[in-house]
């Protein structure tokens, strides 16, 4: 599935995911309307709601990105109604060609994380039968277990040829209160290192055990509000993808993104959630209005496209 991303991103010409996390306040009211005339205010009705927005944006962007995440807790809060549109959103983007990341953060003691593994990204024994859950092509996966946590994405990624993208060093204000925190390395040397480096070593020593053509099937996530961050763990992990959340609402731009990626343009992939889906809610983009809003996300991802392009056009003739 590595292949199949780095393929669509150099087709669409834009390493760029967008991120379907649909909050009930970014979802138009005509939509929200529609939903409830049918289903009532009910979770049910909300999950109408999502739907419809979600189908909208993807018809509007999807022949423009390679890839989009759906974030899973923004469609387990409508608990099992929720859940299922978050299948129903992983199997429409499939059918348009998209490569699909689960943004569902897992990560815990082995037989846990097997479940998880095989719910996500692979398949589960019921009878005689192999069964396919959400099947997305990609999950974000928390390390902090430890590696036995891991061990079984990595698993399924091998027998599947599907990937991961491991949290190394997250865009939000926080993250540094344990991932920065220096700790000894273990060659007793006596030096201390963040705790992000030696998380992203480990992924570079996972990810060698699955690779793909180039790039390894178990990437990263490292936020763009961290660039410098970015030039270190791009040093450490040569054949990780990173997933790179916290452009445009959280404040990172094209700018701050170009050490995330390799010599070859390639190595990255950017999220952009709000700033895609809720573009009609700000000021650029408030001409489009609530009843275009996915025309507005439209716009927005053509921008993100040529302020990324434009940043690495810029690094490449610094070079």
């Amino acid at each position: 599935m590595i292949n199949k991303l780095i393929a669509k991103i150099q087709k669409t010409q834009a390493p760029i995911v967008v991120g379907l996390d649909p909050a009930m306040k970014f979802i138009p009211g005509h939509i929200q309307k529609k939903a409830f005339a049918e289903y009532g205010e009910t979770l049910r009705g909300a999950a109408e709601a999502v739907w419809l927005y979600n189908k909208a944006i993807i018809d509007a962007v999807y022949d423009l990105i390679p890839a989009v995440k759906p974030q899973i807790a923004m469609y387990e809060q409508f608990g099992v109604e929720g859940l299922i549109v978050f299948q129903k959103t992983v199997e429409y983007c499939k059918k348009k060609d998209l490569v699909v990341i689960g943004d569902v953060k897992r990560g815990d003691i082995g037989s846990t994380s097997e479940a998880y593994a095989a719910g996500h990204l692979g398949q589960v024994q019921v009878g005689n039968t192999m069964c396919r859950g959400f099947d997305e092509d990609f999950a974000t996966v928390n390390p902090y277990l430890g590696s036995d946590g891991v061990q079984p994405f990595l698993k399924v990624c091998k027998e599947e040829k599907k990937g991961i993208f491991v949290l190394v060093k997250t865009s939000n204000p926080s993250s540094g209160e344990f991932q920065d925190r220096l700790v000894e390395a273990a060659d007793g040397s006596g030096g201390k290192r963040p705790l992000y480096e030696i998380v992203g070593e480990q992924v570079a020593a996972w990810g060698a055990e699955c690779m793909g053509d180039s790039y390894s099937y178990v990437g990263a996530v490292v936020g763009a509000t961290y660039p410098e961050q970015g030039r270190i763990l791009r040093a450490i992990m040569p054949k990780a993808f990173i997933l790179v959340p916290g452009y445009g609402a959280q404040g990172g731009k094209g700018a701050d993104l170009v050490h995330f990626f390799n010599e070859d343009g390639l190595g990255a992939i950017v999220n952009s959630s709000r700033g895609i889906i809720a573009a009609y809610r700000q000021e650029q983009y408030a001409s489009y209005g609530e009843e275009n809003f996915a025309d507005a996300s439209r716009a927005a991802v053509l921008a993100m496209k040529e302020d990324i392009a434009q940043a690495l056009a810029a690094r490449t003739k610094g070079a």
